[in-house]
């Protein structure tokens, strides 16, 4: 017999567990960003979508069964999966599938992430999983679910929870535990007002990654137990975990740690227009904590046959260059300044303009004369010559969408 950590022993867990992405959210807190894509749909990295990390991490931790619920203006999504996620091979019991909400059960869409699962609860026995590993499509990390599957296993555990340290400001946003010595889940809270700190702190949280490891048996029991309560929101951080906590069930916290330094490993939450910003500019720095260069663990995604970038002209005062910066393929930057930005597939930007710590969207064109400072350039954007966006918060905020953090939001729709 294998031990319980051999690399054989995760990988039969791995084979026999089905992961489930809940991708189904509108994403209300990115604002404009959403407005005709859900959340997971949504440009990141100059080449990716928020959906490619969770499913990189599935088929990379050796899970190749795997249903992602849609929902929310999923076009986007069931497009970009169809493109690019359709290599599995399903005669070896290998998919990607997209299920879109179907009312299977009544006249009603999604009314939770419980329901979302239990409304498919069908379709997930077909396959006979002995684990069923649930996850949220719209966060970015890379993670190996094979050790968080055999901790589970370890622990004899009903459910395992994926936690992370988090400030107790940041908690607030978050579902947040109570663990005792053996990282067993004594109170679990979602979106307290007074977050607890965990064991030992007095100013972090142990908050909820929205990562869940059942044994498939006891989701489905628990599932068809929450659908016939009528005073539940169907919704795994306020009634599937908590109640389970409740009847002391054996769940379990899996610290998402870096497996030989110990350290907490990089998971960003991109739901809002902020944060959106803040995790794209990251990957520009000199030695970011997302390595999107590993070969050990690559992140797939669908890309078109695009050519390389350019960066045109050489002279004083028309000089293409972009420095300390992420430039996807199709970009020309044409005698045009680009600094601490990140500019995706097919952008242009014109002569004589200045980009500084800018995220620019598939397909948008910068006019010449611009000057661009701290701000997000959605998809197809057409910006005028001469534009100024970033140095005058009060015309920013009357033409466009600014933060509180001063990030200025530009949509098509916004230059009209």
């Amino acid at each position: 017999m294998q031990p319980r950590r051999s690399g054989r022993f995760v990988s039969s867990l791995t084979r026999s567990t089905m992961a489930v992405i809940m991708a189904g959210g509108r994403g209300s807190r990115l604002g404009d960003l959403t407005a005709n894509r859900a959340k997971p749909a949504a440009p990141f990295g100059g080449k990716f979508r928020i959906i490619d990390f969770p499913l990189s991490n599935c088929v990379n931790s050796g899970i190749r069964q795997i249903f992602v619920l849609t929902q929310y203006k999923a076009h986007s999504l069931i497009q970009h999966i169809n493109r690019g996620w359709g290599y599995l091979r399903g005669e070896f019991g290998e998919f990607i599938q997209i299920v879109p909400a179907q009312q299977q059960l009544g006249e009603q869409w999604y009314l939770g992430t419980a329901d979302s699962v239990y409304q498919n609860l069908s379709i997930v026995r077909e396959s006979h999983p002995e684990h069923v590993l649930i996850l949220a499509g719209d966060h970015i990390y890379k993670m190996d679910y094979g050790p968080m599957i055999a901790y589970h296993t370890d622990k004899e555990a009903d459910i395992t929870v994926g936690v992370i340290e988090v400030s107790l400001p940041e908690a607030r946003s978050f579902g947040v535990m109570t663990v005792d010595e053996n990282n067993r889940i004594v109170r679990f809270l979602e979106k307290p007002d007074k977050p607890e700190p965990m064991p030992g702190s007095t100013d972090t949280a142990l908050a909820s990654m929205g990562i869940y490891v059942f044994d498939t048996d006891f989701l489905c029991d628990k599932l068809i137990a929450d659908a016939a309560d009528p005073g539940s929101a169907h919704d795994f951080g306020r009634n599937i975990v908590p109640g389970s906590i409740d009847l002391e069930e054996r769940v379990y916290a899996y610290p998402f740690h870096d497996v030989e330094t110990k350290a907490q490993s990089y998971w960003r939450d991109v739901g809002t227009v902020d944060g959106f910003f803040k995790a794209n500019l990251e990957l520009a720095q000199v030695r970011p904590e997302l390595n999107l260069y590993d070969d050990q663990w690559p992140i797939w995604t669908y890309q078109e046959q695009l050519p390389p970038a350019k960066f045109i002209l050489d002279e004083p005062a028309r000089r293409g260059a972009a420095y300390n910066s992420l430039v996807s393929g199709g970009c020309i930057v044409s005698g045009a300044e680009v600094r601490e930005s990140v500019l995706f597939s097919n952008v242009r930007v014109r002569e004589a303009s200045k980009l500084l710590k800018a995220v620019v969207l598939p397909r948008a064109s910068i006019g010449a004369n611009c000057r661009i400072t701290q701000a997000i350039i959605d998809e197809d954007c057409v910006i005028p010559d001469g534009t100024v966006i970033g140095e005058n918060a009060e015309e920013d905020a009357r033409r466009f969408w600014r933060t509180e953090e001063g990030v200025v939001l530009v949509c098509p729709h916004m230059l009209h």
